[in-house]
C-alpha cells in the first residue's frame, strides 16, 4: 500500500469513528510504531488532524454534546474516558458540599456515581441529571428552572438569576471545548450569562474535559481557561495542550488508562 493511500485511509477512519490510535494504525496496516507515529506527524503538519498522546483526532472536532432527552435511555454511548473522568470527579466530593454538576454527558455519569455515604446538596440545570440524583436519599437536589431546550436543560434569564442567588463549594463544569488561548468555549451565545454566573458563584471550578474537547475552539468564549482551578482529563490528551493549560495555573489531573488483563 502506498503511503498516500494509507494516509487517506487514516483520514477516512477518523471521519467515521472520531479517533484513531497508533495501535489501530499498526494493527490495520501492519506497520511499526515509529511508522504509525510518523504518519500522524505528517498529517498533522498538513493540518489534516490533531495528534494526541496515543493517536489523533479530527482537526475540526470540538466535543461531544450534552445528553438528549429526559430519560437515561436517551444518554448516548460514551467512551470509556468520559466515565472514568466522572468517577474521578466524584472522589472530590466532601460531606456537606453544595455543588453544581454540569448538564453535559459526563455530568450524567457523575450523578450515577455519587457516593452514598456523603450528605450532599447538588444543583443542576438538567432534568436528566436531576432525575438520576432524585433516587439518592443522601442528596438534596436543586433543579434550576426556566425555559427548557430540546435536551431538557435550562440556560435562560430565569435560570441565570436563580444561579446568581446560589453559592457553590465546587462547580463541575464542561463545555464544547477548551484551549489555552481561547479559553472555555461553547457553541451557543445564549448560555454565556448562565455559565458566567456559575463560575463567579463557585469557590472551586473543576473542568471535566476528555481529550476530544482539549485544544479546540468553539464559537464563543465563556471565560479564560485560568478560571478553572482544576481540570480532570484522560490519559490520551495532548501533552502540549496540557502543558499550555498548566502554564495558566490550572492544576491538571489525568486519569490513568485502565490496565487490561
Amino acid at each position: 500500500m502506498l503511503i498516500e493511500e494509507r494516509h487517506q485511509k487514516i483520514l477516512n477512519w477518523l471521519e467515521e469513528k472520531g479517533y484513531i490510535s497508533t495501535d489501530d494504525i499498526q494493527e490495520e496496516y501492519q506497520i511499526s510504531y515509529d511508522s504509525a507515529k510518523r504518519d500522524l506527524r505528517i498529517l498533522e503538519e498538513k493540518g489534516l488532524l490533531k495528534r494526541t498522546r496515543g493517536g489523533a483526532l479530527p482537526i475540526r472536532q470540538v466535543g461531544i454534546g450534552r445528553p438528549k432527552g429526559n430519560t437515561a435511555k436517551d444518554i448516548p454511548v460514551v467512551k470509556e474516558n468520559y466515565a472514568l473522568i466522572a468517577k474521578k470527579a466524584v472522589t472530590m466530593l466532601k460531606n456537606q458540599d453544595v455543588v453544581y454538576i454540569t448538564s453535559g454527558t459526563v455530568g450524567y455519569f457523575m450523578a450515577q456515581n455519587v457516593p452514598e455515604d456523603l450528605t450532599l446538596r447538588i444543583c443542576t440545570n438538567s432534568i436528566v441529571v436531576a432525575e438520576e440524583l432524585r433516587t439518592k436519599p443522601n442528596v438534596s437536589v436543586i433543579l434550576v428552572g426556566g425555559e427548557m431546550d430540546d435536551k431538557g436543560c435550562c440556560y435562560d434569564g430565569f435560570a441565570t438569576e436563580m444561579v446568581k442567588k446560589l453559592r457553590f463549594d465546587k462547580c463541575f463544569l464542561t463545555s464544547a471545548s477548551i484551549s489555552a488561548d481561547f479559553g472555555i468555549s461553547m457553541q451557543r451565545t445564549a448560555a454565556l450569562p448562565f455559565y458566567s454566573a456559575l463560575i463567579e458563584g463557585s469557590k472551586q471550578v473543576i473542568g471535566l474535559y476528555p481529550k476530544e474537547k482539549i485544544g479546540f475552539h468553539s464559537v464563543v468564549s465563556i471565560a479564560p481557561a485560568e478560571k478553572l482551578d482544576l481540570m480532570i482529563t484522560d490519559w490520551d490528551a495532548s501533552e502540549e495542550d496540557l502543558r499550555l493549560l498548566a502554564e495558566k495555573g490550572i492544576e491538571i489531573d489525568v486519569v490513568e488508562k485502565p490496565v487490561r488483563d
